[in-house]
């Protein structure tokens, strides 16, 4: 159970989020629940696959890390009636994914990209390098909040010492600001999974390092730590029901969080559960899994 002192947090986290991975309003949700369900399978042959995203059309889209370090050979793959073809291609090292609009960004190791959906040539870098405070070391996670503005996690030395991480706003124009440095907070070591609220105030996330899920006040820069034990914590996604899922990388599982604050294991064991995000119909739980090269879906109507 939750520390009874941060519960009013995280009520306020679980139940104001309107968004899981890419904006989420009320409308969409509509128009997509009306559609008859759709079912999904295993995708498999996939090259280091990281996050994934799903459009308002249905069309999903997983990040292909491929060969870490090694740039130019990373990929967007795009999943149309459960088979995979090449989206877009030429990223170093892509990992969080998010859609504003008619546009797919990508946090591209030390950049964000930003991607026409109707034209995967028309590509471009939204945020060079230069535009961060800091070097980016691992540009990790993307969440986008109901105004357009963005969220990465950089997770710093994350394979090394496991500090050194720092969490950036973005807004539509592509001016950073930078909301908390693990510098100068030391709970703040190696944040990846982030998850906004439909406010933009406060900013779900889940440490790599610690396995601790925080609540940051994206205007105080206050830390609040809501629950613990999550291991290699990469991605945090919300369901309208209250229900938060958390993936845990390193020991290869996802866990729910239900409102009271109970935390349980679903679906199958995973080498390497990474950036998780939830389908338009909130029907299933899309899991990259990273070693194994598969996406795999968690039915939640069961």
């Amino acid at each position: 159970m939750l520390n009874p002192s941060i519960a009013r947090s995280l009520k306020v986290t679980l139940f104001s989020v309107v968004v899981s991975t890419g904006i989420i309003s009320c409308a969409e949700q509509e128009s997509t629940e009306a559609t008859a369900p759709v079912t999904l399978t295993k995708i498999t042959g996939l090259k280091t696959p990281e996050s994934v995203v799903q459009a308002k059309d249905g069309k999903i889209y997983v990040s292909e890390i491929n060969e870490f370090g090694k740039d130019g050979d990373g990929q967007i793959s795009l999943i149309e009636d459960s088979q995979a073809s090449l989206f877009a291609d030429g990223f170093d090292d892509p990992k969080g994914l998010v859609i504003i609009g008619d546009f797919l960004y990508v946090a591209d190791k030390t950049k964000i990209i930003k991607v026409s959906l109707a034209d995967a040539s028309q590509k471009e870098v939204f945020v060079p390098a230069s535009a961060f405070s800091k070097p980016p070391q691992f540009l990790n996670d993307l969440e986008a909040d109901p105004q357009g503005n963005l969220y990465v996690s950089d997770s710093g030395d994350i394979l090394g010492t496991g500090t050194g991480g720092i969490i950036y706003k973005i807004n539509a124009s592509g001016e950073v600001t930078k909301l908390v440095d693990g510098a100068d907070n030391p709970l703040v070591m190696a944040p990846n999974g982030l998850l906004a609220d439909d406010t933009g105030t406060f900013l779900t996330f889940v440490d790599f390092t610690s396995g601790i899920l925080y609540n940051l006040n994206t205007e105080t820069g206050e830390v609040s730590d809501l629950e613990e034990g999550f291991g290699g914590g990469d991605g945090v996604v919300h369901h309208s029901s209250g229900t938060l899922y958390v993936s845990d990388w390193k020991n290869g599982k996802v866990l729910s969080i239900n409102v009271a604050g109970d935390v349980e294991t679903i679906g199958p064991q995973y080498q390497a559960a990474a950036d998780i995000a939830i389908t338009k119909d909130e029907r299933y739980l899309m899991v990259p899994d990273m070693k194994a090269g598969e996406l795999d879906f968690i039915d939640l109507t069961k």
